[in-house]
């Protein structure tokens, strides 16, 4: 796991800095999604009513675990693992 958690910070820096770090502005120049991946956030945006700034904390945990797994583009599954954190973060705060 190291190894991995090693070569996505390489992943990172060579954008230029760590994604927590992703300017606002930059979120889709370094969070490409397709198609499913698309619908599968604006689904979970609607049904958790989530704001604008959970949908960007979403993205940017997406582009990590999409480099941790060495691709370029977030998927689906990407996508559902970010939200799937993302809900045990909330159901952690009650």
């Amino acid at each position: 796991m190291r190894g991995k958690v090693l070569e996505a910070r390489v992943r990172q820096s060579g954008r230029g800095f760590l994604n927590a770090n992703i300017p606002p502005g930059r979120l889709r120049e370094f969070c490409p999604l397709d198609g499913a991946g698309e619908k599968a956030l604006e689904m979970a945006i609607r049904l958790l009513a989530l704001s604008a700034r959970a949908h960007a904390r979403i993205l940017k945990v997406a582009r990590t675990i999409a480099d941790l797994g060495a691709c370029d583009q977030i998927q689906t599954k990407h996508i559902a693992e970010a939200v799937q954190y993302r809900s045990l973060d909330r159901d952690d705060r009650k």
